[in-house]
């Protein structure tokens, strides 16, 4: 390690490119809305099968919203089966919880090749950037998606045969990062409700079926 007489050097530089990529992808996992609680215990996840991110009925009783076919978002959604007869709002927006599951998830446990999957090369690059320095500084992500507690389709387009859907995720979350010696340096070990808007797209026309996403932001 580089050092000018005993102050390391490499550990600062290490530290500001870590705090490039934070601001970079502050809103890519959302942010604290003010609403925090105690953590309850919960039995742990299931794990997520690895597959198109998009393609399933929506489950029953499941926070979802989907726009009236007659409003103009619907309309586009209406255009966007016509491309595609196996697209449906109320599939997509199953699909998109078990990819939201799985992104975060993978983010955290630094699973590069599942988020190469169902990522666009842009957005992979962001948060392979910021595994990257994280794991340089020795720091472990935890994060646990307890609850959707909304879901909707907030706005559609559609250019040629490439649709794209953006959502609204409210989620409840556990949400900390520690350090090599196990301390918690950002967040904290509560319940947490956390706002997204992620935007995911998908050539119609071709044969692959995965929604990648391609912006994310906090709400």
């Amino acid at each position: 390690m580089g050092s000018t007489g005993s102050f390391p050097v490499d550990l600062v530089l290490f530290g500001m490119v870590a705090a490039f990529l934070v601001l970079r992808l502050r809103g890519i996992l959302g942010r604290r809305t003010g609403f925090e609680r105690p953590a309850m215990p919960q039995p742990p996840l299931a794990p997520q099968p690895a597959g198109p991110a998009v393609d399933a009925r929506a489950e029953s009783g499941q926070a979802t919203a989907t726009p009236d076919p007659a409003s103009p978002l619907g309309q586009t959604l209406t255009q966007m089966r016509a491309l595609d007869p196996g697209f449906a709002p109320g599939g997509f927006l199953n699909g998109a919880e078990k990819a939201f599951r799985m992104i975060v998830a993978a983010f955290a446990s630094g699973d590069r090749q599942m988020l190469r999957t169902l990522l666009s090369d842009d957005t992979y690059t962001a948060f392979e950037g910021a595994i990257t320095a994280r794991e340089a500084l020795g720091q472990t992500q935890i994060s646990e998606v307890r609850a959707i507690e909304r879901l909707a389709i907030e706005d559609a387009a559609l250019h040629g045969s490439i649709a794209a859907i953006t959502l609204r995720i409210v989620s409840d979350q556990v949400n900390l990062t520690r350090d090599s010696a196990g301390h918690i340096v950002v967040g904290a070990e509560a319940v947490t409700e956390i706002s997204d808007i992620w935007t995911f797209e998908r050539d119609l026309r071709q044969p692959d079926p995965t929604w990648r996403l391609t912006a994310a932001r906090s709400a």
